[in-house]
């Protein structure tokens, strides 16, 4: 298969590395619909930002109107959204960036996926634990609403199941810290990393 060699360039990751001044990794933020994630994950990269630290956020909604456009809301589309996902954070990384991504991302197989992608050395996985009866009394979207009514099928945490992370690089519960002092620890976590 010949159309399906790598092409290989003179500039590398480690070119960029040192041109940016610290190492590429992704932050993978996981946990149930109105949990908390891109509110902590706007925070960390607005902090990110101020230390001269080159990040992108990845966004489902923003992704799914472009890149993952073509995907429904089925288990098989839920999870080739993340696998793409995944593949877009890979190629941020070789840029030398430090990627922020927010997703659901419910299952333990897929999460494990994503950091065989991006490799174990890049991935740092972040658990936002709020209680389902905490993110449905705030149902920012009307996602639980209409889960609840029927309207939307396959809703993780209603119709659909989230499977709690087995081994999170860093568990956020939003019950007994604010978004800050997660922003914080996770920047003690990215200290090591970076």
């Amino acid at each position: 298969m010949e159309h399906n060699r790598k092409q290989t360039y003179t500039i590398n990751r480690e070119d960029r590395t040192l041109i940016n001044k610290h190492k590429p990794c992704l932050i993978w933020f996981t946990g149930l619909s109105g949990s908390g994630k891109s509110t902590i994950a706007n925070l960390l990269e607005k902090e990110l930002h101020k230390q001269d630290v080159h990040t992108y956020t990845l966004d489902g909604d923003n992704l799914r109107r472009g890149l993952n456009k073509d995907l429904l809301f089925t288990k098989e589309d839920r999870i080739e959204n993340l696998r793409r996902t995944a593949e877009v954070a890979k190629l941020f990384i070789d840029a030398g960036l430090v990627v922020i991504a927010a997703f659901i991302s419910p299952y333990n197989k897929t999460r494990e996926d994503i950091k065989a992608i991006v490799g174990s050395d890049y991935y740092i996985e972040v658990f936002i634990n709020t209680p389902l009866e905490v993110c449905e009394q705030r149902d920012v979207k009307g996602l639980y609403k209409k889960a609840r009514a029927g309207t939307i099928k396959n809703f993780t945490g209603i119709s659909a199941p989230f499977e709690i992370p087995t081994n999170p690089t860093l568990e956020v519960e939003t019950l007994k810290e604010s978004p800050e002092e997660a922003v914080v620890r996770i920047l003690d976590v990215l200290k090591r990393k970076l």
